[in-house]
């Protein structure tokens, strides 16, 4: 049978014959009068202070059109946009994802998932989690690794919040290297502001950490020491283990800032006696989104009650079946505020999980392949750049990951402009040195870069 509109009343009655009005808008118009005086208004209008300035109560004039005609229209206008070849990188470096990332994460049990709360129907997802959980546990050498933060420069905030409450001894410094990217250094120190702790930078050598230089930062009231391999100059850290012996000696927590494909490669953080690591996951999974990112945390077991954010784990439902849920949620919406580790209201869950699907489609093997090419690459090229009259590649006399640096003449800016126009981006940075990044994504067009350099300083 077929109800006709007009038959439908919109008010949500109950049994009783009282009304709670629209199930979408419970508050009939006494409830919202009532509400009204209770806080001295007379309008809900009146609660929102929006300036006259900024203000718009006209129409905005757009024809309508069809879906095939948008579609025309924003063709035409992403067509007039710049096709360029980049070997840009600090921080946002490109991978190829293959296909099946999107065909998987894209199925609506992941796609509208929002998040895990109810595991008897969210078994899957769980599990994916859990699997990311595993792969990053696996790759940094540490026991715990949580289901993924919001980014990389949040991870490392938590990481200095989290060596603030662990560490026995009293102090508040958190070193960090003079290489720092100047966002990450930001959010780090608004992290910390309402705490004691302060952020120092010390002095670097040659792109790496000198041990007798941090030596001589270090003293007792120093809480946290922070490193990156490979650095934002895609420099390979060489002196992993005596910064740990340093960061142990001083009874310092010991904070590695890295990513999944390098980790693949180079020395593990819990080798080298890390007790956190940080950093972006989304180089798996993601396509170059120059600000969204996928947040590493990873650290000792000691610091498992610690950890923010959530964690998954495996147990069994009532049957005895291995079964997911979350195990362990340290943020203030689900515990005591005093009791809280952050208040991280979200962890990228689908992010995460294009990273496990990237990560598992490669493989291990594949994984060290893509990570062999990303220190082979950049050696090469750098090689073939060095051979150019005015540029000297790479600046840095070290191994290099992903990317290094050249000394260009005349101005880098310049080189920068003039490649722009030859169809390639590269960072200028200052008035002698370009930064260059080489992946498996730009890796067909390095021959042709080489070349549009050549040409450039000639």
């Amino acid at each position: 049978m077929t109800i006709p509109p007009d038959s439908i009343d919109v008010d949500q009655v109950h049994r009783d014959g009282t009304s709670d009005g629209s199930p979408f808008a419970p508050h009939d118009d006494s409830e919202v009068e009532e509400m009204l005086a209770a806080v001295g208004v007379d309008t809900v209008e009146e609660l929102f202070d929006i300036p006259e300035s900024v203000r718009f109560e006209g129409n905005f004039d757009i024809d309508g059109a069809s879906e095939q005609r948008v579609r025309q229209r924003l063709r035409e206008t992403v067509e007039q946009n710049e096709d360029y070849t980049e070997f840009l990188g600090r921080g946002h470096n490109s991978h190829y994802v293959p296909s099946i990332v999107d065909h998987i994460s894209l199925r609506s049990e992941f796609l509208t998932s929002y998040t895990q709360y109810q595991p008897e129907i969210t078994q899957g997802f769980l599990q994916a989690l859990f699997e990311y959980q595993s792969m990053i546990a696996e790759l940094t050498g540490l026991a715990v690794a949580n289901c993924s933060m919001y980014d990389a420069a949040t991870a490392l905030g938590e990481a200095a919040t989290l060596a603030d409450r662990s560490r026995q001894a009293d102090g508040n410094r958190v070193l960090v290297p003079d290489y720092m990217r100047d966002t990450y250094r930001d959010v780090l120190e608004n992290y910390v502001e309402g705490t004691e702790l302060v952020v120092e930078a010390f002095d670097t050598e040659n792109g790496q950490v000198n041990p007798e230089t941090l030596e001589n930062e270090l003293s007792e009231d120093v809480v946290l020491i922070y490193v990156e391999n490979p650095t934002i100059e895609g420099v390979i850290e060489e002196n992993l283990n005596e910064i740990g012996e340093l960061a142990d000696a001083y009874g310092a927590l010991y904070c590695i800032g890295s990513d999944p494909v390098a980790l693949s490669l180079l020395q593990s953080p819990g080798s080298v006696g890390a007790d956190i690591v940080v950093g972006d996951a989304s180089v798996l999974g993601l396509s170059t989104a120059y600000g969204m990112g996928l947040g590493i945390f990873a650290c000792d077991e000691e610091f498992l009650r610690q950890v923010p954010g959530r964690l998954v784990g495996a147990s069994e439902d009532g049957d005895g079946s291995r079964a997911f849920t979350l195990t362990l949620q340290t943020r203030e919406q689900h515990i005591r505020r005093e009791r809280a580790t952050s208040n991280i209201c979200t962890n990228q869950a689908w992010v995460a999980l294009r990273t496990a699907i990237h990560a598992a489609s490669l493989g291990p093997s594949g994984l060290v392949s893509l990570a062999e090419k990303c220190h082979r690459l950049p050696e090469r090229v750098a090689a073939e750049l060095d051979e150019i009259d005015g540029v000297s590649a790479p600046v840095r006399d070290c191994h290099h990951f992903r990317e290094f640096k050249a000394r260009v003449e005349p101005d880098a800016r310049e080189v920068a402009a003039d490649l722009r126009e030859e169809g390639v981006a590269i960072h200028a940075l200052g008035s002698d040195e370009i930064q260059v990044s080489i992946t498996d994504v730009n890796e067909h067009r390095t021959d042709d870069f080489v070349q549009a350099i050549a040409e450039v300083m000639n």
